[in-house]
């Protein structure tokens, strides 16, 4: 925030982000506010995001200079937890400082003041490319061309940057590229050899600019790239891969004269809206877990090493990314036209996580709710979907959906017809003597919220109850009313997980014996529906972190 006013800054002016950030590990979140009032005239400059600097979580409010003469006063604060940089108007700094008694100045030193304070810059919001991709590929496609269409506006004084990775292993090399805005200072483009061939090679490009928009502009990888001389072979003979899958089939191959060691490590590569774990067996002259010289920080990317066999990371299971996302979807009819079901981005899963999908459904005829989970487990089960009917026609059906699977991207599951195809299309309902409330609500109660329905024929209660659903992303509880069919009163017959969910049911007449509501009951209004898709935040604080500080939207990459 830059405001610069015709008047002292005695009424607060709004403070709004532009945007979120994803800090560092061990960062924290930060606001500063500087004043400066010469009388008639006025300057707010004001920051929000993350900071190195660890301190005080009390915001400190410091007059440095203030009447009879020019005001100059701050406010700063540092806290650790999620958005707490949350002030949203400059009254958090005007609010603690003494308002200052009517000044008589000479007309001379006002003029001088003025003109001191209209030269102050004022700080213009770059616009920079942003995306970001990462891709394996064989060493002839290089070097590599790319075009970016995605933009970013800055937050106020942020520059733009641009980051490249690019590991060697013999016939394959990894790309990893970050694009967009940051609060790092400039810097111009720097080219770093990590570690040099034969065998394993790693070098990165960074850049950091302000002087224009879209001034982080690289197109290729030709500042990096330069092909390494012909090889003479040696003795040596290592297993060489290049994956972020994993590494079980790697390939043995003759390493170049003067390699004399194997390398069996992973690279753990995040920031900059990148997140992946790039598993590396190959040649190299030295022994140890020291590709990158113990760098830690290039560019938007925090990289980590690890070789340890104890260190789940470093196992031959690959680490995964995974689809992510919720689907809410709550319907005026029966579901029986399927629903689009896409991921909202991707998830790093922890070493030894699977990829999950689960589609839960609840049909009371009239109305139907499907609920849809996808991201990483810690449950390691089957490979094959599962769909299971826990109750069904002629009353209520409740049915689901759930597949773990073990590859990158497995959980890509596009619509709900992976459910709705695998169980049987009831015939057109037969309709009954027996009358119920239904309802189903996800967010409210269903007692102002319930018609009153005849139910099919061979229906013989009728269920009020609650399913509570946890994980996945989701912490919630289903209100039902409607019609049942089975002798039960649960609906899940006392089960305790579907897929990633964990469920508990709560039946409402567990201690009466038959309907509540008999034939010729007066039929009541029913509370419009709404429809509600991908509210991952509102949901529960368990949700993972789905946000990024720019779109995960792959960067095209073009050979020429």
């Amino acid at each position: 925030m830059v405001k610069l006013q015709t008047n002292s800054a005695q009424t607060p002016v709004e403070w709004t982000a532009r945007g979120s950030q994803t800090c560092e590990a061990g960062e924290m979140c930060q606001e500063t506010l500087l004043l400066v009032d010469v009388g008639h005239r006025s300057l707010i400059v004001g920051s929000k995001g993350c900071t190195q600097i660890r301190t005080h979580e009390s915001p400190t409010v410091t007059v440095h200079s203030g009447p009879p003469g020019m005001l100059v006063a701050s406010y700063a604060r540092f806290c650790s937890s999620s958005g707490c940089n949350r002030a949203d108007s400059s009254s958090v700094l005007l609010d603690a400082i003494p308002r200052p008694a009517a000044l008589i100045m000479n007309p001379a030193l006002l003029l001088a003041l003025l003109g001191i304070a209209l030269m102050l810059p004022r700080v213009q919001a770059l616009t920079c490319q942003s995306g970001t991709g990462e891709a394996v590929m064989n060493v002839s496609g290089m070097p590599l061309h790319w075009t970016v269409t995605n933009q970013q506006v800055c937050e106020d004084g942020w520059g733009c940057q641009d980051t490249l990775l690019l590991t060697e292993n013999g016939p394959h090399v990894n790309l990893v590229v970050s694009k967009g805005c940051t609060p790092e200072a400039d810097h111009e483009a720097r080219v770093t050899q990590h570690r040099a061939g034969p065998g394993l090679s790693i070098v990165s490009y960074t850049h950091v600019c302000r002087n224009e928009d879209l001034c982080n502009n690289v197109p290729n990888t030709l500042p990096l790239w330069d092909s390494l001389p012909p090889t003479v072979p040696g003795s040596m003979r290592c297993p060489v891969c290049l994956s972020t899958e994993g590494c079980a089939s790697a390939t043995e191959l003759t390493c170049p004269a003067g390699d004399t060691h194997c390398y069996n490590g992973i690279l753990l590569i995040s920031g900059g809206g990148i997140a992946t774990n790039l598993r590396v067996q190959g040649c190299t002259s030295q022994a140890g877990c020291n590709l990158l010289n113990n760098t830690q920080k290039i560019g938007a990317l925090t990289v980590r090493e690890s070789c340890n066999p104890e260190d789940p990371a470093s196992s031959n299971q690959a680490v995964l990314t995974c689809q992510r996302g919720l689907m809410l979807k709550l319907q005026r009819n029966s579901a029986q036209t399927p629903v689009e079901w896409t991921a909202i981005g991707s998830q790093t899963c922890e070493a030894g996580e699977m990829c999950q999908e689960t589609l839960l459904l609840v049909d009371i005829g009239h109305r139907s709710l499907i609920v849809g989970s996808k991201g990483c487990s810690k449950i390691r089960t089957h490979e094959s979907p599962t769909v299971t009917v826990h109750s069904g026609p002629p009353g209520m059906l409740v049915a689901s959906y759930a597949r773990f699977c073990s590859s990158s991207g497995c959980n890509r599951a596009d619509s709900s017809s992976v459910l709705l195809d695998a169980i049987p299309r009831p015939a057109p309902p037969v309709p009954g003597d027996l009358q119920c409330p239904a309802c189903v609500e996800l967010f409210g109660s269903c007692s102002q919220n319930s018609d009153i329905v005849t139910c099919p024929k061979g229906t013989i209660r009728c269920y009020r109850g609650s399913i509570n659903l946890k994980g996945g992303g989701l912490s919630s509880s289903l209100n039902l009313q409607g019609c049942m069919a089975q002798p039960s009163r649960y609906l899940l017959n006392h089960i305790r997980n579907i897929g990633v969910f964990s469920v508990m049911e709560n039946s409402g007449y567990e201690n009466e014996d038959g309907p509540f509501l008999q034939a010729g009951a007066a039929p009541t209004s029913y509370t419009a529906l709404v429809v509600v898709l991908g509210l991952s935040l509102a949901l529960s604080s368990g949700v993972p972190s789905l946000l990024t500080p720019f779109p995960l939207d792959s960067l095209p990459l073009l050979t020429p």
